[in-house]
């Protein structure tokens, strides 16, 4: 589960959909070292980096590695589970499959942004990671979404048959 707390409220949900970034990846943004910008990946396991993608949206991704070595999850997809007002609102559309389909979509709909960026995903506070106790379910495999580096690599995990999952139909079998 992805929480986020906000002043009028929790929001949730499941997480359906991610990436991997994995340690020497070049389609990571660790790749090529640390810098101002990646340090967060470069974090102890469970921090949240968040960047903003082609000038538009919010990306938030989980450091995955021990201390000192980049690498890290992109979370894609939620399935709302809690203040689906609250979503809806931050998003501008009532359509719930819409709200949190696709890492942008789910950045705005969470009001996630830079300001989130290094806070610990393992505490409770404003966002944080959890767990609904439900078995996971079948989890798909396939190639990463919008990349050009490495891009036949099968590091996306996806929920098999949920509705939420991003992505074109031929990936999510």
């Amino acid at each position: 589960m992805l929480v986020r707390v906000f002043a009028e409220g929790v929001a949730a949900g499941r997480i359906v959909e991610t990436e991997a970034y994995v340690i020497g990846d070049p389609a990571g943004h660790a790749y090529r070292g640390i810098t101002p910008r990646n340090r967060v990946l470069f974090l102890e396991r469970g921090h949240a980096y968040v960047y903003l993608a082609y000038g538009i949206s919010f990306m938030l991704n989980v450091s995955s590695e021990a201390p000192g070595v980049g690498a890290g999850v992109l979370i894609r997809a939620i399935e709302p589970t809690d203040g689906i007002a609250i979503m809806a609102q931050n998003r501008g559309t009532k359509r719930v499959r819409d709200l949190a389909r696709g890492p942008g979509r789910l950045s705005a709909a969470l009001e996630i942004d830079r300001r989130l960026d290094g806070i610990d995903l393992c505490q409770a506070g404003p966002l944080w990671l959890g767990s609904d106790g439900r078995a996971s379910g079948e989890i798909g495999q396939s190639k990463r979404i919008g990349i050009t580096r490495a891009a036949d690599r099968l590091l996306r995990f996806y929920l098999r048959g949920n509705r939420f999952v991003s992505g074109p139909q031929a990936l999510n079998r």
